[in-house]
């Protein structure tokens, strides 16, 4: 049973920008969101962590919602110019690197997160999603938070944050659905 006073103290110790535990209830699921995958990622239909892989808006609601509890975390870092692209990227698997810290401070409570995160998934160099085959690593993919249809803005300005911290800052989010 996870303990959240002790998650909390190791969560305090990580160099994340921010955490709570919010209400699955509270996240705003939007197809306007999927549209955004659609139109304009070069990830969709590419990968088992890209739509419509994951399912459509409806199913991945589901899906989150049938968790209590949820943790948000951020992470934010530093670049020398917000408007290149490789190097706002770049920042990127350090965000997954404390993802994966925050999972594994979850699952040695005996918690095992559903955990939605950054990334389009990149441990293959081809996806077998494309072959019609099962993930070859579930337990290491998380799907990108946008792929799910999750509109994170107006739950970040209920909490007072700013996804634009000045033109040199990147901020990350991932989502933890858990069982207490």
């Amino acid at each position: 049973m996870l303990n959240r006073e002790t998650l909390t103290e190791a969560l305090s110790a990580l160099p994340l920008y921010f955490f709570d535990f919010i209400d699955p209830a509270a996240l705003e699921f939007t197809e306007r969101v999927r549209w955004i995958c659609r139109n304009e990622c070069p990830m969709y239909g590419k990968t088992w962590a890209c739509p419509p892989a994951v399912g459509t808006v409806d199913q991945c609601q589901s899906k989150c919602r049938k968790y209590s509890n949820c943790l948000m975390i951020a992470s934010i870092a530093e670049v020398a110019d917000i408007s290149d692209i490789e190097e706002t990227l770049a920042t990127r698997p350090a965000h997954e690197a404390l993802t994966n810290q925050v999972r594994d401070l979850m699952r040695g409570q005996g918690t095992e997160p559903y955990v939605l995160s950054t990334e389009a998934c990149t441990h293959c160099q081809r996806c077998a999603w494309l072959d019609g085959q099962p993930c070859r690593f579930p337990e290491k993919m998380h799907p990108c938070v946008e792929s799910h249809g999750i509109n994170l803005l107006g739950l970040i300005e209920d909490y007072g944050l700013t996804f634009q911290y000045g033109e040199n800052v990147v901020t990350w989010f991932s989502l933890l659905f858990f069982e207490d």
